[in-house]
């Protein structure tokens, strides 16, 4: 893949992502880690389960 390419990504308003949040919740019990990510016009913020955040940033922080 070229360097400026993206990779396509599912992004959904912030307005569904509120809608969809007890459906994500179910799903991380459930031991799914896809992420929920969302955005008005282009992705501004990823929804992942803890666990999985917690591996990829050790400092429960930051």
């Amino acid at each position: 893949m070229n360097p400026t390419e993206t990779e396509p990504i599912c992004l959904i308003t912030p307005s569904t992502a509120a809608e969809l949040l007890p459906h994500m919740l179910t799903r991380f019990h459930l031991g799914y880690q896809d992420p929920l990510i969302f955005g008005t016009t282009k992705p501004e913020a990823v929804l992942i389960p803890y666990t999985l955040w917690q591996s990829l940033n050790p400092n429960p922080c930051g």
